[in-house]
């Protein structure tokens, strides 16, 4: 006969180490301590930050000012009296890029023709050259294709004293007196020296074809 004495079912309550449980007191401990607004060491890491930002300071710099300032003035000059055969006024009121021109020397295979030149400012502008290129195509030794030009006051002679219409002015004269002892085309060069006539008809040719 079967007994009628009733089964407990109830989930048998395993106990837990005390090592274990001192162990995640120990973390819970931990964990707190780490996540404690007043933890000593993470309010001196704070502090010591703040303290860092505040004096690193960066010191305003008046270069760019300079530098327009010095652009504006030259435009005022360039505009009351403006260097022979040429003008220069900036590009879509951008006071750091300018649109030039020059008529070609009446002395020189290039007269009659109206070459058009981009003039970029750097920002370091006047302690630095601005950056002439011509964007008429021209038959010169000392100015290649790409319409860059050999000069020296726009490279290595450069000063600060120096403006714009006195470069526009060098241009001028690197039109009528080519320096083909410095060239950026060689062959240009080359035949300037020995056979000038043919020179000066080729450089005529593409004035009138590209320049007028």
């Amino acid at each position: 006969m079967l007994s009628s004495t009733p089964v407990d079912t109830t989930p048998e309550q395993v106990p837990q180490p005390p090592a274990a449980q001192s162990n995640v007191a120990s973390s819970s401990s931990d964990e707190a301590s780490t996540s404690s607004p007043s933890n000593p060491s993470s309010s001196a890491v704070q502090k010591k930050g703040k303290i860092t930002k505040n004096r690193v300071k960066k010191k305003p710099s008046n270069v760019g000012n300079a530098t327009t300032r010095r652009i504006t003035k030259e435009l005022a000059d360039i505009s009351l009296d403006p260097p022979s055969n040429c003008s220069a006024a900036p590009k879509n009121d951008n006071i750091m890029e300018w649109c030039s021109t020059i008529a070609g020397p009446a002395d020189s295979p290039y007269a009659g023709g109206i070459f058009f030149l981009d003039i970029v400012f750097p920002s370091e502008y006047p302690f630095k050259p601005p950056k002439v290129t011509f964007r008429t195509r021209i038959y010169h030794c000392n100015i290649n294709s790409q319409g860059a030009i050999c000069l020296d006051i726009l490279k290595d002679n450069w000063s600060p004293a120096l403006t714009i219409a006195k470069v526009l002015l060098s241009i001028c004269s690197l039109l009528t007196d080519p320096n083909p002892h410095d060239p950026l085309v060689g062959n240009i060069a080359q035949e300037y020296l020995v056979d000038r006539e043919t020179h000066d008809r080729n450089a005529r040719e593409w004035t009138k074809r590209y320049a007028c």
